[in-house]
């Protein structure tokens, strides 16, 4: 997936947002991410897919 492609359909954020949200502000929990960016807020489908990408940027792959 690339930085401009939507990873929160409801709250149409980027995958691009997440990644500059999570390493900003040092998030480690999909709860930090939604209170921070509202992601997985709406339906919830893009839960995984953030969780997914916190493990990427925080090194637990």
């Amino acid at each position: 997936m690339e930085r401009e492609e939507t990873l929160c359909h409801c709250m149409e954020i980027t995958k691009g947002e997440l990644e500059d949200a999570i390493k900003e502000k040092k998030l480690t929990t999909v709860e930090q991410v939604q209170d921070e960016t509202e992601a997985g807020t709406g339906c919830g489908s893009c839960v995984y897919d953030i969780q997914d990408l916190l493990d990427e940027i925080n090194g637990n792959r």
